[in-house]
């Protein structure tokens, strides 16, 4: 059957009106829709992405709180106020609470820069509803010494793409195929059911898996690793005890942590140099490796962390098990020319000295003892400071002084401990008038 060439021509016109009229809709939807990827900053404090996150309430409403971006826990933390906001039925036991939806079709949801990110399957495999939601007891944040009330683990993650941009403070994530990467890149390995990621690298062109952890500052290999090259390498610079960078506050042992400068890590594509690592214990249960350990598909030599990677964009193509390093700058930062204490945050947002580093064979901060709050520095009190804020005051150039306010059986006093350059071969004879800053 045959149609006039009007009718034809006639049904064309209205075809292409319904097609015009269609995509000027959908153009107008789109431009009205919430956005598929954004850029935020981010504050690194002690090494942890911190970025402003609002929370959504059932109300209806939101509450913006600080948020922990921590690709190297596939576990979701919550403050227990951050809880309760989001109706989370909570219950305790001991030291670590734990809060479940109060109905299993209940889809928890936080939005960063306009954008919401579901965390719908924090903690669980890939296709299962969130389950329980860890929450540390007695803190209003997830520890003493941090801000951060919410985290966004490598469970959250893994369905985004995501670029850490340290040189710039910024963090971008996106739906995945959204984000265009740039540097270097290699193939990452990602643990399908919690996003937690090894990369290939070489010591010694000998090859090993090391975890990439954006969310931690510290560096480490495992006890055996460590051993064999301190043993071969005694020509390297070692120390003990955790300061500046690897002072986290959390682990009983940081006093005791061995320190050791390895000369050149093979990292996928990156050639990184005079790299800092800890030696973990492997019968310590709550340090970072641990984790990766417990996984059974998961086996390593060691991790880096932000410290590592301060120079770079890293950015997480999750979706392709992709890595990439963009470099932003060459600057060496100076991560251990602190004032040699090791910290202990404490529930009640003050600061207690665990220890004080050796610097050539004797106590690097004299006048002062393991117990003694720190109260001040040049004045400053430290008091509801993070743990990241109170290193800054304690950093500087090598030579540089600090004053501290001590207490010690209910009285204060003052001490003058000069900045040290750990970790490196000597002293550096710096200008000390300024403090340094990364």
């Amino acid at each position: 059957m045959r149609f006039p060439a009007a009718l034809v021509v006639i049904f064309i016109l209205i075809l292409f009106l319904i097609l015009f009229l269609g995509a000027d809709v959908l153009a107008q939807n789109t431009s009205n829709s919430e956005p598929l990827s954004v850029t935020v900053p981010i504050t690194l404090d002690q090494g942890r992405v911190v970025i402003d996150v609002d929370l959504r309430l059932r109300d209806g409403s939101t509450e913006r709180v600080r948020g922990w971006v921590d690709n190297g826990n596939p576990d979701l933390y919550m403050s227990q106020r951050v809880a309760n906001l989001m109706g989370l039925r909570v219950s305790c036991d001991g030291q670590i609470c734990s809060g479940t939806p109060k109905s299993r079709d209940v889809s928890l949801e936080i939005v960063i820069g306009g954008m919401k990110i579901s965390l719908s399957q924090a903690g669980g495999q890939v296709g299962e509803k969130i389950g329980e939601t860890k929450i540390p007891a007695g803190t209003l944040a997830l520890a003493p010494g941090m801000s951060a009330e919410i985290n966004l683990p490598s469970s959250v993650l893994r369905n985004y793409d995501v670029i850490v941009n340290f040189p710039d403070r910024e963090l971008t994530i996106g739906l995945p195929g959204r984000l265009k990467f740039n540097g270097v890149k290699t193939k990452m390995l990602v643990n399908a059911s919690n996003g937690l990621i090894q990369i290939p690298s070489k010591i010694e062109n000998k090859n090993f898996d090391l975890c990439l952890d954006l969310g931690s500052s510290i560096n480490f290999l495992s006890q055996e690793l460590f051993d064999k090259l301190s043993y071969a390498h005694p020509d390297w610079p070692h120390m003990t005890g955790a300061v500046g960078p690897f002072n986290t506050g959390e682990l009983g042992g940081e006093p005791t942590w061995r320190l050791m400068r390895v000369d050149r890590v093979q990292y996928g594509p990156l050639f990184l140099t005079d790299v800092a690592v800890a030696d973990l214990a492997k019968d310590s249960s709550k340090h970072r490796l641990a984790l990766f350990e417990q996984r059974p598909s998961f086996t390593t030599a060691g991790l880096l962390s932000s410290e590592a990677l301060l120079s770079y964009r890293v950015g997480l193509d999750y979706a392709h098990s992709t890595v990439y390093f963009d470099i932003g700058r060459t600057v060496k930062f100076p991560d251990f020319d602190v004032v040699g204490l090791i910290l202990r945050p404490e529930g009640d947002n003050a600061f207690t000295i665990a220890g004080i580093a050796d610097f050539d064979g004797k106590p690097s901060v004299a006048g002062v003892q393991a117990g003694d709050p720190l109260v001040a520095v040049d004045d400053t009190p430290v008091a509801d400071f993070t743990l990241g804020q109170v290193w800054s005051l304690l950093e500087g150039s090598p030579g540089q002084e600090r004053k501290l306010t001590i207490e010690r059986a209910g009285k204060q006093f003052t001490v003058v401990a000069k900045v040290q350059h750990f970790l490196g071969d000597a002293p550096r004879t710096d200008d000390a008038n300024g403090k340094s800053k990364h």
